[in-house]
C-alpha cells in the first residue's frame, strides 16, 4: 500500500492531480495523448506495479485509466496539484461517489496541511514581554 511512487524521476502519491503524457506512433508518426485526473491507488509490486487515474468526462461521467509503471509508451507525468498531504488512506475509492468540489476539499486540506507544516518549521520571535511595575507608596 504505497502512498507516493516514482517514474523516470517524477514523483507522485494518492491524491495528487497529474497529467499523464504518452507518445503514442501512429504509421511513421507520433503524438501525444494526454489524460489528466486524480491518482486514486497505486497497486503492486515493481514488475506489474500499476497507478489508476480518474478524470470527470463531459455529462459528469467518471473515466478511470490504469497506467502500468513499465509502459514504455509513457513519456512523463506532471503533478497539476499535490493532494498527498490531504489523504489519509492508500486507496480513494470512496471519491468514486462524491461530487468533484467534495474530491476537490482534498486539495484543499493537503494546502492547508502543507501551510501549517511550513509556519510549524519556522521558528517564530517572540517579542520581549512588557512588564508592568507597581507603582510603590510611600506610607509614612
Amino acid at each position: 500500500m504505497a502512498l507516493k511512487a516514482e517514474i523516470k524521476e517524477m514523483k507522485f502519491g494518492v491524491g495528487d492531480s497529474i497529467r499523464v503524457v504518452q507518445r503514442i506512433k501512429e504509421g511513421d508518426k507520433s503524438r501525444e495523448a494526454y489524460f489528466e485526473g486524480m491518482v486514486i491507488k497505486i497497486k503492486g509490486r515493481a514488475p506489474g506495479k500499476t497507478f489508476t487515474v480518474r478524470k470527470i468526462a463531459e455529462g459528469g461521467i467518471g473515466v478511470e485509466r490504469i497506467f502500468p509503471f513499465a509502459l514504455p509508451s509513457l513519456d512523463r507525468i506532471v503533478v497539476v496539484k499535490e493532494g498527498t498531504r490531504g489523504v489519509r488512506r492508500a486507496k480513494l475509492y470512496f471519491t468514486r461517489r462524491k461530487s468533484p468540489t467534495e474530491v476537490g476539499l482534498i486539495h484543499k486540506k493537503a494546502a492547508t496541511r502543507k501551510a501549517f507544516k511550513e509556519k510549524k518549521q519556522t521558528p517564530a520571535k517572540k517579542a520581549p514581554r512588557k512588564v508592568k511595575k507597581a507603582a510603590k507608596s510611600k506610607k509614612k
